[in-house]
């Protein structure tokens, strides 16, 4: 596939919306105030979704994705509006790490753990 291809540019938006996620999540934490070692400490906590690959694909893709998705973290900052900042603290840390696998090509899965709404993992789709 050559850089100009459709798919390429859709796939480096999406990127580019992961690093604008990432930034958007550290700012929105920087700016909550709430402790570094907090951050760094739950950083990659929804990675622990991948753990439903043990069982099968399809619990692993449905697990992983609801845990990689924008809606979940915004609904726990929904919730903050009750629960207070500390649902706060922990949307921005899950955003910034849904940004940060996105801008690293790790998409929501289509099954196996290598296929996603990316293409395989960290690779752009083949041309056809």
């Amino acid at each position: 596939m050559t850089p100009n291809h459709p798919a390429a540019d859709a796939i480096l938006l999406q990127r580019l919306e992961g690093l604008a996620a990432l930034g958007l999540g550290v700012a929105a934490y920087s700016w909550l105030g709430q402790s570094w070692w907090i951050f760094a400490l739950l950083f990659l906590v929804p990675d622990i979704a991948m753990l439903g690959y043990l069982r099968s694909a399809r619990l692993g893709a449905l697990s992983y994705n609801l845990g990689h998705t924008y809606i979940t973290p915004a609904l726990l900052a929904l919730a903050g509006l009750a629960l207070g900042p500390l649902a706060h603290g922990l949307a921005a840390i899950w955003v910034a790490h849904i940004g940060f696998d996105r801008l690293l090509g790790y998409g929501l899965k289509l099954g196996a753990f290598e296929q996603t709404h990316l293409g395989p993992i960290g690779k752009a789709p083949r041309g056809r």
